[in-house]
């Protein structure tokens, strides 16, 4: 089971060090020590204390329901329309999502910065990547 040193920890969890440093004193998440006597957190007490504690996302405007799970409400960053296609850029909390459609509907869209969007993700391959281990 992979342990994380608490710098690690804050940096998936997009919060400071001294916020799981909080988090370990008040026994909000477990860490013990390493070899070295630095402390460690859990990978898989790590996913938990990330799932329980993730944000809500932002409510979706549209009122619409879909079959697509990936949905992320943002903010509209950047719109270039170049010919007959449009890269739109939507920052999305901490994420940004960039899509390419036509121009046509881009304008049909009114999409300019600062307009709030939907970025609906529907894919059939989701490619997982890992960092290779230091063996």
């Amino acid at each position: 089971m992979p342990h994380f040193r608490i710098r690690d920890a804050a940096d998936l969890l997009g919060v400071s060090d001294d916020t799981v440093r909080r988090w370990v004193d008040t026994g909000a998440l477990d860490a013990t020590k390493d070899d070295a006597g630095r402390l460690v957190v859990d990978g898989a007490a790590l996913a938990a204390h990330a799932r329980e504690h993730a944000g809500a996302p932002a409510s979706d405007p549209t009122g619409v329901a879909r079959s697509a799970r990936n949905r992320f409400v943002g903010l509209v960053t950047r719109v270039v329309v170049d010919g007959v296609m449009a890269q739109v850029e939507v920052q999305c909390g901490p994420h940004a999502v960039v899509s390419l459609m036509s121009a046509d509907a881009a304008r049909e869209l009114a999409l300019e910065p600062g307009t709030v969007a939907v970025a609906v993700v529907k894919a059939t391959t989701v490619v997982v990547e890992t960092p290779r281990s230091a063996s």
